[in-house]
């Protein structure tokens, strides 16, 4: 292909000279508990009765028959033990003894042991509250069937809870790195509950909430103006100079292109994003493969060149097609931090003269761009993606070329050569996802266009004023 035929494939055929030098944010930026029975207890028979109501008892169960607790209890109830003695003391100092062989038939009586929680572990919990044990009885039915006996917890006057703990979010997040945690609750006040609110904790995963959407050429760089002089003109700069600045470097390109990107075999099948013909790729290892012999021909295959060629988007025609855009990405990661090691040693040092020169005689246009780059990208939950109206291929070489591998990952890289910017917005939208925060940064009415139709704010980017004050924005949090 011709040097002016690839002129127009590496240049943005539909950016416009630069307007006059106008600097705003505002300008830039367009935005459209009740008691209840103990567990386990329960009425039995054979209890032994106790006096009348009238003199009033209470029931002690020791080991010696030396201490006494009393309590409101008007019904005895034995307690399984190995050897116990049951005494009644009345409270005019009258003791009523248990005759032995009711004891000795209490002894070879089999009843459940009930646990009941201690005074001293109820108040672990709960320090500030009363524990009591109160009876009732069947005045009517001198019945020998025990009395339902039922706890309950006086509420004090002042309620003093306990310290509980929370995890707080580092700990948290040392045992789930990606997560985060929230803390809700709610009290009942009408019913003026004790009860501690309920804590929950919840996981999100982390996820993308922010998605740049840069245009390259005369936003990123200065490159399809320099090819044409319009730069030169705006700014008052060497024309002959300018111009040979921006050959030099779209012969560079296009070396990078041809010779390691495979564009020779690519270019009348271009794609717009490199991933488009993996489903096609069976998974061959590559490092033996011959890609000059394989009989690829990106032209389409016609019976000229034979059968081993196959026709055009064929099985084996596009299976070798995505061998050519797996090797890409393999040399575009490879390399995306340094580029040189495509070059020659002449040619990596002539690279490195040529970039110099082009940002002295932009104004450090790149260096002021990638201020805002790099801010981007040190930001958690976001994201750079390029889209550009330059082929895929000469595209990727022009990003490694220009110093932006780093920046830009080849899987963030589109091409709307084919398809056009809006449709572009709608495939990096349904990777995304609707729920994103998308920014639209370029210079060109294609790309506010398409900001427009999906509802995206737009910066625009005119001049070095432009780029300053989305800096300043970026460092402000207004994007």
């Amino acid at each position: 292909m011709g040097g002016v035929a690839k002129v127009r494939q590496v240049s943005n055929p539909e950016v416009s000279d630069q307007k006059p030098e106008t600097s705003s944010l505002a300008s830039n930026l367009t935005m459209s508990e009740e008691s209840a029975l103990w567990p386990g207890m329960k009425p039995e028979s054979g209890l032994i009765q106790t006096p009348p109501p009238s003199q009033h008892s209470v029931l002690t169960c020791t080991t010696g028959l030396t201490t006494s607790q009393p309590s409101p209890a008007h019904y005895s109830y034995p307690i399984q033990a190995s050897s116990t003695n049951a005494s009644l003391i009345s409270t005019s100092s009258t003791i009523a003894n248990i005759p032995a062989a009711a004891v000795s038939s209490i002894s070879n009586q089999d009843y459940p042991t009930y646990t009941i929680l201690g005074q001293s572990q109820y108040q672990a919990c709960y320090p500030s509250s009363s524990f009591g044990v109160t009876g009732q009885t069947n005045n009517d039915a001198e019945s020998s069937t025990l009395a339902a006996t039922t706890y309950q917890t006086e509420k004090p006057s002042v309620m003093d809870y306990p310290t509980y703990t929370i995890l707080g979010q580092s700990q948290y997040q040392a045992c789930y790195p990606s997560s985060s945690f929230g803390v809700t609750g709610q009290t009942n006040n009408d019913a003026e509950s004790s009860t501690l609110a309920a804590t929950t904790y919840q996981t999100e995963k982390p996820s993308v909430m922010r998605v740049f959407l840069w245009d390259l050429d005369e936003t990123i760089i200065i490159f399809h103006s320099l090819l044409t002089g319009s730069y030169a003109q705006k700014y008052g700069k060497d024309p002959t100079v300018v111009i040979g600045s921006g050959l030099t470097m779209e012969e560079m390109i296009f070396e990078v292109a041809d010779t390691h990107l495979f564009f020779n075999d690519l270019e009348e099948c271009d794609q717009v994003h490199v991933e488009d013909v993996a489903s096609d790729d069976n998974g061959q290892d590559l490092s033996n493969y011959s890609f000059s012999t394989d009989g690829f021909s990106g032209s389409g295959g016609s019976g000229s060149h034979g059968s081993s060629v196959g026709v055009q988007g064929g099985v084996d025609w596009m299976r070798k097609l995505a061998f050519r855009y797996r090797k890409v990405r393999e040399i575009y990661d490879k390399h995306k931090s340094n580029v040189g090691g495509l070059l020659s040693p002449q040619r990596k040092e002539a690279l490195q003269r040529l970039r110099a020169e082009i940002e002295v005689l932009t104004d450090s246009w790149l260096g002021t761009a990638l201020k805002s780059l790099l801010l981007i990208k040190s930001r958690k939950n976001c994201v750079n993606v390029l889209i550009t109206t330059t082929q895929l291929v000469p595209a990727l070489a022009k990003v490694l070329l220009y110093g932006l591998g780093e920046i830009f990952p080849i899987e963030n890289i589109y091409s709307a050569t084919k398809i056009g910017k809006e449709s572009c917005f709608e495939r990096i939208v349904s990777r995304f996802g609707k729920k994103v925060t998308y920014v639209v940064i370029g210079d060109g009415r294609d790309e506010e266009i398409a900001a427009k139709q999906h509802n995206m704010p737009f910066w625009r980017i005119t001049n070095h004023g432009d780029l300053v004050s989305l800096h300043q924005a970026l460092e402000l949090d207004f994007l």
